[in-house]
């Protein structure tokens, strides 16, 4: 699953070009992004125009009673999108781009704290996870009120770089395969092919310190590598 992730290390402007997000959205730098946040995204306009956007990361769907089922939804199975009715649904019509820079995930150490790593492209550079989004309307609320627009994050089977502390991670689109993700005429056969693990070789990993393990968090420190661990004295 992903988590928890970081939006930490570029400058805003180079993000708005990057992925053309226009002067309208906030842009802002995160270490340490949780679920029910605000999340920088791209989705598209009904005629399929690119537009930044920013969505609250854990989908509901728009048949949803309560907003609170988006904490149950914050990931979708790549193998599965197509089966369960909110992903298919949204899969049809509503992909989007969710604009990071890395992925934490944490590590079991027997009797030991767990170890999280920070997991990203090699070289740091942003990058976009293959998202979801849908629309929520309150309906004890009437008319006239902002409806809610939420997301996912699609998960593919790990590469051999974070398989051995988790068997799954986001699916982290290549440049040349965003585009594609959100064009409305893309088939859905080729939609399923970028839901692909990241090369081994384009992966990189941090072990980073405990700052990042308390999710209402959000500092430099997240990212500050993991402190050398001293071996314990041993009696005699």
């Amino acid at each position: 699953m992903c988590g928890r992730y970081s939006l930490a290390g570029p400058d805003p402007s180079v993000l708005r070009e990057r992925f053309t997000l226009g002067d309208e959205v906030e842009v802002r730098r995160r270490w340490n992004v949780a679920p029910g946040d605000d999340v920088l995204a791209v989705t598209t306009d009904r005629a399929g125009a690119p537009r930044g956007d920013v969505l609250r990361w854990g989908l509901v769907p728009h048949w949803a009673e309560s907003p609170k089922t988006g904490y149950k939804m914050i990931n979708a199975r790549a193998e599965s999108v197509t089966e369960r009715p909110p992903f298919r649904d949204a899969l049809a019509t509503r992909r989007c781009l969710i604009i990071a820079d890395g992925f934490y995930e944490w590590e079991r150490r027997p009797g030991l704290p767990k170890q999280p790593w920070w997991v990203t492209r090699a070289g740091g550079r942003p990058f976009a996870f293959a998202g979801l989004w849908a629309i929520w309307h309150d309906p004890s609320r009437g008319d006239g009120v902002e409806p809610l627009r939420t997301c996912t994050i699609l998960t593919t089977e790990a590469n051999g770089k974070p398989e051995p502390i988790h068997d799954r991670m986001p699916v982290m689109l290549p440049p040349d395969a965003e585009h594609a993700w959100i064009d409305h005429s893309t088939p859905r056969e080729a939609l399923l092919e970028l839901l692909a693990p990241l090369p081994d070789k384009a992966t990189a990993m941090l072990a980073v310190g405990p700052a990042v393990n308390d999710a209402r968090y959000d500092g430099p420190d997240c990212l500050a590598p993991a402190p050398v661990e001293e071996p314990q004295a041993t009696l005699f």
